[in-house]
């Protein structure tokens, strides 16, 4: 029997992102599932979809959709999105030239970026930061240069000022994020004047993350980029399915933009993933035609946010707003002194309820003294949760 030491060696390899290992979101629900905590960490929900969308995809399969669909998405399924968007925001995207269904939103958000950053180029992101932005402009070989949200009694909002000075003849890209993880901010018609102040009259791009697009609250809409002429004009709007109809595992979502943009998109998207999962495209475009899953989205998950926080005010948390988003932040000041991800992993193994440090999602690693949980959970999960974290 040969020993190990005499197996071939394995070649070095220079890692191309040096400053990235298991993400939190991993550690946190492993360590939920090993400290068998109740699981309000990972955004997804412990709930099903619509048996329908299930048949309906399984209608698709038996139909023998199940070969490789056009590189840009079913065409029906195309169709059907730009219906969508030109329904709720206004705009109508050209179904052939402007729009592409993608696997997942990552997906989306990772080749606009390879399309558009070079070398040198920099892009504008704003703290706290989704996870992937950063090693996918990493990876192109761009330079990320962040801004970081200010957070008061009133939540979390974009200094677009502090946007507007981080602006040089380098900028290639700014990325939004609405409604925003993790702090449940959305921005308002405010919000989309002064980015458009920042990037009129100059070649700057947008990258705008909107895959919570379905879930703001108190009656307000949902400010999409594509609202605004001169801003859809320069961006990506990207969205997601698996979030909007309770799929995640599905990962398939889209992406629109002007057609000169969306044809380098393409070079990128046909050599990356080239085309996304047949029968669930044909099953989503036939489960589109009914509007009011996502319409009715709003009202069933702030019915589960206020729930949430109904019961977190009769503990030690402070509550920040939740204005979009399936997440809820809380400050812990009045509980504990530790560092975030110290708090998180004592309260998923002590109190057997798994959050996520906020500080995870600055490149630096900031302490506010703050945490994210995800109420798009079942009533008795979360009420199950209340009731430890109750104890705190």
């Amino acid at each position: 029997m040969n020993s190990r030491t005499n197996l071939p060696m394995t070649p070095a390899l220079t890692t191309r992102l040096p400053a990235v290992g298991t993400t939190v979101f991993t550690r946190m629900s492993q360590l939920a599932v090993q400290s068998g905590a109740v699981n309000l960490g990972q955004g997804f929900p412990d709930f099903g979809c619509e048996r329908s969308l299930i048949s309906a995809v399984n209608h698709a399969m038996q139909a023998d959709f199940n070969q490789y669909p056009p590189m840009s998405g079913v065409p029906v399924l195309r169709q059907a999105i730009a219906a969508k968007i030109a329904a709720l925001y206004g705009h109508e995207y050209h179904v052939d030239s402007e729009l592409t269904v993608t696997a997942g939103a990552t997906q989306a958000l990772t080749t606009a970026i390879f399309c558009c950053v070079h070398p040198g180029d920099e892009v504008i992101v704003i703290e706290p930061v989704y996870d992937s932005y950063v090693p996918a402009i990493t990876l192109a070989g761009g330079v990320p240069v962040p801004v970081e949200m200010e957070v008061g009694a009133n939540g979390y909002s974009v200094p677009w000022s502090r946007v507007a000075a981080a602006v040089s003849g380098k900028t290639r890209l700014i990325i939004i994020n609405t409604p925003h993880n993790p702090t449940s901010t959305v921005l308002r018609a405010a919000d989309m004047q002064a980015l458009t102040d920042i990037v009129q009259g100059t070649d700057i791009l947008i990258l705008s993350d909107e895959v919570y697009e379905h879930m703001v609250y108190d009656g307000h809409r949902h400010e999409s980029v594509s609202r605004y002429p001169e801003l859809a004009a320069r961006a990506f709007v990207v969205s997601s399915f698996g979030k909007t109809y309770h799929v995640t595992g599905w990962k398939i979502g889209y992406v629109a933009a002007p057609a000169p943009l969306m044809a380098e998109f393409r070079k990128v998207h046909q050599y990356n993933v080239f085309s996304v999962n047949t029968p669930m495209q044909h099953g989503i475009a036939s489960y589109m035609a009914d509007p009011k899953p996502y319409l009715e989205l709003p009202a069933f998950y702030q019915r589960k946010r206020d729930l949430f926080r109904d019961g977190l005010n009769n503990t030690r948390f402070e509550l920040l707003p939740a204005d979009g988003t399936y997440f809820q932040c809380v400050r812990y000041d009045k509980i504990s002194t530790q560092a975030e991800a110290e708090f998180a992993e004592w309260l998923t193994t002590e109190i057997k309820v798994a959050a996520i440090p906020v500080s995870a999602f600055y490149q630096q690693g900031k302490e506010s003294g703050i945490v994210r949980f995800c109420f798009a959970k079942k009533d008795e999960t979360l009420a199950l949760a209340l009731e430890r974290l109750g104890k705190v």
